[in-house]
């Protein structure tokens, strides 16, 4: 890599953070964004004992383990058979090129974190099967150009006519997000200018007083940003808010075609088009493009100052944690159209929860807590992160989970006509997916607002964070989430004024999410404790945050100290599932019981009131847990794991919500 392009590496790695950003100042044209900035994920450095083995299982696993079922598939020789490069027919689904492309960004972010020179040259040779597949003007759909006249069911009769099912828009949008972070990994262009000249055509037909209509499955609006974050072409931006803005019944256009190979897609709630985007104050419809849509929103808002789209997202934000947020962090109750379901409608053994929509749910909770600052949103993000996002893969890291229900009879397969993790889907949307989630977690654990240095996440290991012409590096160490004593060292070359703004977490502070969907009924057992430099410090909240500010010094030691009783969690009374029931809690992670450990069977079982319980470490056990263990004088004893282990031991009956009485309905 020459001089020159690692300049420009360094200047924009922001965009491969989670929410894809370039400080305002070193961003073409730059106005506004993000008024907080997160610590790019280069900058950060993971050395933690329940995190590290998952990024490293996700680099050594499941990124290969993905590329190869990709090729065992025929995904990537699609590009090949569309570029001439090899003869055949087009194999899969209509949107199976975005899987490739998911595979490919989180391939790039772990370039970004480990250099791998045949990762690279992979990557380098799947790209030049992409750039063939191109067509001459820019279109890329391999499915349309491996046969036009036949191609897959759903892609519509010729190019633009089925946005509502044909994922055209979809994929390459992907392809956007997987483009920026190999260029700004590797500084090559090659993949980059596939995507601009993609971009530019979709920019000639669609827009004002051009072709009218929206993607029926969001996500372009992500990718298009990104492009106008490197390139600084505010055409990208407005073409993104165009998408948005066009949402919404028209008498005028036929957005969904009768071909349509799923007859939901007719329905425009499905599609977030059943009214304009800044009208809307309930999540609907599929969950996964419901939260790429509201995360593409937070993006063009931060970049356009428009406050409608803020005053949106967050109407629709307090409809989710208020009534369609499962314990979990999940999202999406219904397994028709893998939908939200009605306000209250959380069922358990049919929850749909895919592992896609609890990344989603990631995306947009960060990006409102870039917008505006407070903890409640990082509280929804970490409890989606820790339980309803990682049971979507196996610790091996080859296995995965689509649909992720709070509860399994052990008889009735619920995962795409499995009872248990699979290897691949016909959709395979969930396991690339969670390859390129993995490697960009570092970007979530540090953020930046002037003289403001936010600490989201407690994760072990450390940052390196600019406050203004200051670099300081921010050092934790702790056993998160098993234990609450985490200690934040500061190193920097000279004292410094600033505000270190400290996470308290909402379980930490009574309140299992910012609503009264949920609640523990133990009494409070313990208060947060804080100490610096060796001093107990009363705790100055602000927005979800104890805000310590002063002029720091090299050394200096902050020491933090969440209790962590096992706390039962009681439903709103409206969560009819739930009624009569009680979940199990410890720090961040919801816990399950399984079959496995509790004599078979699961479901017939009780936690009373009276019922105590012992936090037990076993290193031994499912890559290292806790289990809670609850007995009663002469009755009954339980043991629970985290509900992400779950389902690693053979199939059998899992609980997260048990009945408070024996015996009760």
């Amino acid at each position: 890599m020459n001089q020159e392009t690692s300049g420009i590496r360094n200047i924009f790695l922001w965009i491969v953070t989670a929410s894809a950003l370039i400080p305002a100042g070193c961003r073409r044209n730059a106005v506004q964004d993000y008024p907080i900035q997160p610590v790019s994920f280069t900058q950060v450095s993971i050395q933690d004992g329940f995190w590290l083995p998952r990024m490293e299982t996700n680099r050594r696993v499941t990124i290969p383990f993905a590329f190869k079922k990709s090729e065992e598939t025929g995904r990537i020789d699609n590009f090949a058979k569309a570029g001439g490069l090899l003869p055949g027919d087009f194999q899969g689904r209509r949107y199976d090129d975005s899987d490739v492309f998911k595979i490919m960004e989180g391939a790039a972010y772990s370039l970004s974190l480990h250099r791998d020179p045949d990762l690279e040259r992979y990557m380098d040779d799947l790209i030049a099967k992409i750039a063939a597949a191109q067509e001459e003007d820019g279109y890329l759909y391999t499915t349309r150009t491996i046969d036009p006249d036949n191609p897959a069911p759903g892609a519509g009769d010729s190019r633009w006519s089925n946005l509502g099912s044909s994922h055209e828009l979809y994929n390459v949008g992907h392809m956007y997000e997987a483009a920026a972070a190999y260029f700004l990994a590797t500084g090559k262009r090659a993949f980059l200018e596939v995507a601009l000249r993609n971009a530019d055509l979709i920019d000639r037909v669609f827009g004002p007083d051009k072709r009218s209509g929206y993607p029926g499955h969001q996500e372009i609006e992500i990718g298009l940003v990104k492009l106008y974050r490197i390139t600084g072409e505010k055409k990208y931006l407005n073409l993104a808010k165009y998408f948005l803005d066009e949402r919404g019944p028209r008498k005028d256009r036929k957005q969904v075609e009768e071909n349509s190979s799923f007859s939901i897609y007719n329905q425009e709630w499905y599609l977030q088009a059943h009214q304009p985007v800044v009208e809307q104050k309930e999540a609907v419809g599929h969950a996964v493009r419901a939260a790429y849509m509201y995360s593409g929103m937070a993006d063009v808002a931060a970049l356009t100052g428009d406050a409608d789209y803020i005053g949106a997202i967050d109407r629709i934000w307090e409809d989710v944690v208020a009534k369609k947020l499962y314990l979990t962090g999940g999202i999406g109750a219904r397994h028709e159209g893998e939908s939200f379901g009605d306000a209250y409608e959380l069922p358990n053994t049919t929850a749909y929860n895919e592992t896609c929509a609890a990344i989603a749910n990631v995306f947009w909770n960060h990006r409102l807590f870039l917008l505006k600052g407070d903890a409640k949103y990082i509280d929804v993000l970490e409890r989606t992160l820790y339980n309803g996002l990682i049971s979507g893969v196996s610790l091996s890291g080859d296995l995965f989970f689509y649909p992720n229900p709070l509860e399994s009879d052990g008889i009735s397969p619920f995962n795409q006509g499995a009872l248990s993790r699979k290897p691949w889907f016909d959709c395979a949307c969930c396991p690339v997916n969670v390859a390129r989630f993995v490697p960009s977690l570092p970007g979530y654990v540090y953020a930046v607002k002037d003289d403001r240095v936010y600490v989201n996440l407690y994760i072990a290991g450390s940052g390196t964070i600019d406050v203004g012409k200051t670099r300081l590096t921010v050092t934790q160490d702790s056993h998160y989430p098993w234990e609450g004593k985490i200690d934040v060292s500061l190193d920097l070359p000279a004292p410094r004024d600033f505000s270190l703004c400290l996470r308290i977490p909402g379980w930490a502070r009574r309140q299992p999410v910012p609503s009264d969907l949920y609640r523990y009924l133990d009494e409070d057992e313990g208060r947060v404790g804080l100490k610096l430099n060796g001093l107990e410090t009363v705790l100055q909240m602000e927005k979800g945050y104890a805000v310590i500010k002063r002029r720091w010094e090299q050394g200096d030691k902050v020491e933090l100290n969440f209790p962590m009783p096992v706390r039962r969690v009681i439903a709103h009374e409206k969560v009819a599932e739930d009624i009569g029931k009680v979940a199990l809690e410890r720090g961040p992670l919801v816990f399950a019981l399984e079959g496995v450990d509790n004599d078979g069977g699961v479901l017939d079982r009780s936690v009373p009131d009276g019922m105590v319980f012992v936090a037990k470490s076993r290193p031994d056990l499912l890559g290292g847990i806790y289990t809670l263990r609850g007995s009663v004088p002469g009755g009954d004893m339980l043991i629970a794991i985290p509900y992400y282990a779950w389902s690693h031991r053979g199939e059998g009956e899992m609980a997260v919500w048990l009945k408070r009485k024996p015996g009760s309905p």
